[in-house]
């Protein structure tokens, strides 16, 4: 990876690090957060944001976004700077360090666990240059068993299997998930759908596919808006996040059926925006984040999976319900027969060309 512009900044906040933990001044001080709403903006706010808040008095604002970097790019290039802390993809959260928006992460500033050093329990590509992972989530496809028919979707196939499940479907309003659902619907074996990806021919063959059902798709945007589709009967499928699913079957007893074949396996992570003046208290927060019990409280309200594996045995049940919670994480082997795991580097490089031609084709 590139190396950051903004190392001078990095040093800066290292040797004010010891000092601004113990700081009595910033209890005064302020912090917006920013995140994706509805269902996980709750789980964060109770598992991290409130137990932050009372033990450092640091207030602390969560806000809502549609994820991307455009914000991000125009707050950093102008100077002036709101958000601080960013929940991101984590393809964004690599394009936006190599394009200098995001301050280099400290490792030293992480955690300990026990027996590990703390970058060690992380599990691979959850920690980069500039962003700390939290979360594993997935995009999945579910549907309502009161709804759908006798006969059951079970594959990605019978997503795109308009003969045998008739019926409108929902689709995140992006290319991301939608490009590797259709080639494995198509038979594209998941070990083999990025390979694919990087020729025309491949790319072609996603689109095709994506053709089979355009007509009878509705686009979504926000995580809130598939389970919605779902119980309204709007659609008879729909793509969405796992953790939105669970938090609409537990809380709102919905009779919704996941299908976790040919899921794609993501994950999440935390970034500091580069040139904020609230950097010491930024990195105060990564530091609470990254404490195994701060990421497994995120698992006991909703089913995102924790990204450091001693925080794994810290999940039990959901707290609110007492829902065993292990049925529902996307990174359990059950739920990963047929798994693909999402190419960072792949999307980093590529998503302002599949954007384009994505937003193109929805024109035609």
């Amino acid at each position: 990876m590139p190396s950051h512009p903004h190392f001078s900044h990095f040093f800066h906040g290292l040797a004010l690090l010891g000092s601004c933990l113990a700081a009595p001044g910033l209890a005064a001080q302020e912090l917006t957060v920013v995140s994706w709403g509805g269902a996980f903006a709750r789980a964060l706010e109770e598992a991290i944001i409130k137990p932050f808040e009372a033990e450092t008095g640091i207030e602390v604002r969560l806000e809502d976004y549609n994820g991307g970097l455009a914000q991000i790019r125009a707050q950093v290039e102008t100077g002036s700077i709101f958000w601080d802390v960013i929940d991101l993809e984590l393809f964004d959260g690599v394009r936006g360090c190599e394009e200098g928006l995001f301050e280099p992460l400290d490792l030293s500033i992480l955690a300990a666990a026990p027996g590990d050093a703390p970058e060690d329990d992380f599990f691979p590509d959850t920690l980069g240059e500039c962003g700390m992972g939290t979360i594993f989530y997935s995009t999945v496809f579910a549907y309502n068993n009161e709804t759908v028919g006798d006969r059951k979707p079970e594959t990605i196939a019978d997503f795109f299997d308009l003969e045998n499940f008739p019926g409108r479907r929902g689709m995140r309003r992006s290319p991301l998930a939608n490009l590797e659902f259709a080639l494995m619907a198509d038979g594209v074996p998941a070990a083999e759908v990025y390979a694919a990806l990087d020729t025309e021919e491949g790319v072609d063959r996603a689109f095709d596919k994506l053709d089979t059902i355009k007509d009878e798709v509705i686009w979504w945007e926000v995580g809130a808006q598939p389970p919605q589709l779902l119980a309204d009967g709007e659609v008879v499928m729909t793509t969405a996040y796992n953790g939105r699913l669970f938090n609409a079957q537990v809380l709102e007893n919905q009779p919704f059926v996941v299908v976790w074949d040919g899921q794609v396996l993501d994950s999440g992570q935390f970034a500091i925006v580069a040139g904020t003046e609230r950097f010491e208290v930024a990195q105060r927060f990564i530091a609470f984040s990254s404490r195994p019990e701060s990421l497994a409280g995120l698992g006991r309200y909703i089913a995102y999976s924790p990204t450091r594996r001693s925080a794994a045995p810290l999940i039990s049940t959901h707290l609110e319900t007492g829902v065993d919670m292990r049925p529902h994480m996307p990174n359990t082997p059950e739920n990963t027969t047929r798994a693909l795991r999402n190419d960072w580097a792949w999307w980093s490089d590529n998503a302002d060309d599949m954007n384009e031609r994505f937003v193109a084709w929805l024109l035609r």
